[in-house]
């Protein structure tokens, strides 16, 4: 075989027509070409982010979350525009976009409907910024610090170090908290059940003091101990205290549920067990019933 045919094998095997879109056939070397378009646009696409994160939005007071969001956009518009050229450079006419829009509801009625709504979910996410990188959020029984947010889902960094992927959709269609949101101030409520032989002004200047002398509990609001109700052996006392970050709310109510011991203990307030009263009857003789022999 000379090279002449082999080269004209070659040929007829890279043309050789697979199928058709918008009767424009597609080739395998079309296709290669495609992908080779797209993986230069992917790595330009990685440069350009890094060049922004690491340079110029580095120096700059935009907040973080802002320039996560800033970055994630032009990400996806360099992705849409670097596959809108590569289409157009392999002969496939994308005019009004007709072609996009058809390949999404085939994509649809092939059961790609989660993707799609966690695609819109991730871009409302983006633009309200109602949940941003870095916040503390709560979801279901998960508790974490969002560490990214991507097309499909966004990646939660759970209070044990685990990271927790959850479908975008799931933050539009399910209820939220986000603990970083606006103001970040958040209320520590600490209950704890004191005895009836209590000195009730000892108690309340303790819980107070518990939580005064603690370094990041913020002085305003103030905070207050309040008498909630009279349990069955003991008042229940709330005591209540803010802190600036949320993120470090859990440890400061273990110091401050330490530091109510300690004070308890000084000033001679009990924490009492809970008692239950157990009263005995005799019992009542059994009649002995005679039988005769």
């Amino acid at each position: 075989m000379d090279l002449s045919t082999i080269l004209n094998t070659l040929d007829h095997f890279f043309t050789y027509p697979l199928f058709t879109i918008n009767q424009t056939p597609i080739t395998l070397s079309s296709l290669s070409f495609f992908a080779f378009i797209m993986c230069g646009f992917w790595m330009m696409n990685t440069l350009v982010r890094r060049f922004l994160r690491n340079q110029l939005l580095k120096h700059s007071k935009m907040p973080k979350a802002t320039q996560y969001t800033l970055t994630r956009i032009i990400q996806y518009v360099l992705l849409f525009v670097g596959t809108v050229i590569a289409f157009q450079i392999i002969g496939i006419d994308l005019s009004g976009l007709a072609v996009i829009f058809g390949f999404l509801s085939v994509g649809i009625g092939f059961g790609l409907q989660n993707l799609t709504s966690n695609f819109i979910a991730g871009l409302m996410l983006l633009f309200e910024q109602h949940i941003q990188v870095g916040d503390r959020i709560t979801v279901g029984d998960n508790e974490g610090d969002v560490t990214e947010i991507n097309i499909r889902s966004t990646t939660i960094r759970s209070l044990n170090n685990v990271a927790i992927v959850v479908p975008n959709s799931e933050f539009i269609s399910s209820t939220v908290i986000n603990w970083s949101h606006g103001d970040p101030k958040t209320r520590l409520e600490i209950e704890v059940g004191v005895s009836y032989n209590s000195d009730l002004d000892k108690v309340m200047n303790s819980l107070l003091e518990a939580a005064k002398e603690h370094p990041l509990i913020l002085p305003h609001p103030e905070p207050k101990s309040w008498l909630m109700s009279f349990g069955d052996s003991a008042w229940n006392m709330r005591l209540l205290a803010w802190v600036e970050d949320p993120q470090g709310r859990r440890q400061v109510q273990s110091e401050i549920n330490c530091a109510i011991v300690k004070k308890f203990r000084k000033n001679g307030v009990e924490i009492p067990f809970p008692q239950r009263d157990l009263h005995l009857r005799t019992p009542l003789p059994l009649p002995i019933s005679s039988t005769g022999t």
